[in-house]
């Protein structure tokens, strides 16, 4: 399996499978696919949309690309809305109350990378 047939896939319009998606996104946070490949597979994806499948896969393979925080010892469904970051995230500060006031949990999960410097022009 490599980059260039799954780009080549993705540009004809073909699906993706499951096991493609998962090399990619392992291939990415890895540093094994450079970013022009990734860029050229997002544009694929863009001009030629994904199907439900793909996209649960790649939804997936996405969250298990990482650490996962286990907070089941907690006994209940917790949610979060995560943020791609930008500047001020508007969604979250009426969001999360509402989710909050009827009932659910939520544990909003934030990290310094997400936020917004502004850098001294004088």
């Amino acid at each position: 399996m490599n980059i260039l047939d799954i780009i080549e896939k993705k540009r004809d319009k073909i699906e993706l499978t499951k096991e493609e998606i998962e090399y990619v996104v392992k291939g990415y946070t890895n540093g094994d696919i450079a970013d022009y490949q990734m860029s050229a597979l997002i544009m694929a994806i863009y001009i030629n949309g994904m199907t439900k499948k793909e996209t649960v896969n790649l939804t997936l393979a996405m969250a298990n690309s990482g650490d996962i925080l286990d907070l089941s010892t907690l006994g209940e469904i917790i949610v979060d809305k995560h943020s791609t970051g930008g500047v001020g995230d508007k969604v979250s500060l009426i969001l999360l109350p509402l989710v909050a006031s009827v009932g659910v949990p939520v544990a909003k999960m934030s990290g310094r990378g997400l936020g917004f410097t502004r850098r001294n022009s004088r």
